[in-house]
């Protein structure tokens, strides 16, 4: 129990100190890079300080690895280069079983990480690039043009050429019917149709039917069966530029149902949606790699183990990076996209330290 309390004294205080001074970093950096946007719009400085305030959440989600790993290869290092790892293995005690309190803290974090960004991070973040929007005059509009979208399993398709956000309309609708071979049935051409709340489904104005008759298409009354199943919502049509990053995974989940629907590609949305589950093991990842590589070097603990902090950072965000550029384009499964580094990293962590000194 006491070497559980002098290894979490060793590292705790390490590991906040670390944590704030990266969330610093990342915060002054976003706010340089936009200073002269707001000098140049004129931002008052205690909107400048609400978005600074808003991005904390965010710098603090992106530094809980960084300084996890910072601090658990400085105490570790520092151990050694005074010996005491040394004097533990002498009185039997392994490195796994000193470290272990360390894993456990990192397993911990690691399911902390995920509920800190689902709860908080995705929704301050959201307020604060509307803000920072909203003051920079960056706002994008809704409306959306030359839509086309597969409903109904694929049994109605929407092509509209119009549609206006504000008032939940859209123009030039042409409405194709398919049976469940995908055969065409019936064509529904309206001017324009407004969203009924009340319905749940879109008020055509003035609709035209034409149904097949040989080989030629023939006018028909409006079926008003056909009518209801008109109800693909408004968020289909709309111009919308949604970062699964930047959501929660309900909300993650419902936009890729929607492209699924509409028949868009979801691929890279997918993989961004399993990352959401596996990012947050890269805490437990980092102890792990920061353990097997314990006694590697006895100078300059400090820099070697900001550098080497850095260094892994950078290599399993590159590795990421890439298997997920795969998974986007269809190489790999956007599961294998996502997961394959935690998987990988966490076979090197175990192969060094099976050869770390204990």
């Amino acid at each position: 129990m006491k070497l559980i309390f002098y290894i979490m004294k060793k590292f705790v205080p390490v590991f906040l100190g670390a944590l704030v001074f990266f969330a610093v970093i990342l915060n002054v950096v976003d706010l340089l890079m936009n200073l002269w946007k707001y000098i140049s719009f004129q931002v008052p400085m205690n909107t400048v300080f609400k978005i600074m305030l808003l991005y904390v959440p965010k710098t603090v989600w992106y530094s809980i690895p960084l300084a996890i790993l910072f601090a658990s290869s400085y105490c570790l290092s520092e151990l050694y280069a005074n010996n005491e790892l040394l004097a533990l293995f002498a009185s039997g005690i392994s490195l796994f079983r000193f470290t272990l309190p360390m894993l456990v803290f990192s397993i911990v974090m690691t399911f902390g990480l995920f509920e800190f960004e689902n709860r908080l991070v995705v929704n301050t973040y959201f307020q604060k690039t509307e803000l920072q929007n909203t003051v920079l005059q960056q706002k994008s509009s809704s409306n959306n043009s030359n839509v086309a979208v597969i409903s109904d399993g694929g049994k109605l398709i929407y092509f509209v050429r119009e549609y206006n956000e504000s008032q939940k309309r859209i123009f030039n609708v042409y409405l194709v019917f398919r049976n469940e071979n995908k055969e065409f049935e019936s064509v529904i051409y309206s001017s324009s149709g407004i969203w009924d709340e009340n319905s749940e489904c879109w008020d055509l104005k003035r609709p035209y039917q034409y149904d097949v008759d040989g080989k030629t298409l023939k006018s028909v009354k409006v079926s008003s069966e056909l009518l209801k199943r008109v109800n693909e919502p408004c968020s289909t049509f709309r111009r919308d530029s949604v970062s699964i990053e930047n959501v929660d995974v309900q909300n993650a989940k419902l936009y890729i149902d929607h492209l699924k629907r509409a028949g868009l590609p979801y691929n890279e949305e997918l993989s961004q949606y399993y990352k959401k589950f596996a990012f947050p093991f890269v805490v437990f990842i980092v102890v792990f790699l920061s353990i097997g590589l314990t006694g590697k070097t006895k100078k300059n603990v400090l820099l070697m183990s900001l550098a080497f902090s850095i260094s892994a950072a950078v290599l399993f965000y590159v590795t990421q990076m890439v298997t997920m550029l795969m998974a986007q384009y269809g190489y790999i499964s956007a599961l294998s996209g996502a997961w394959s580094p935690v998987v990988l990293f966490i076979i090197i962590s175990i192969v060094l330290l099976f050869f770390a000194r204990t």
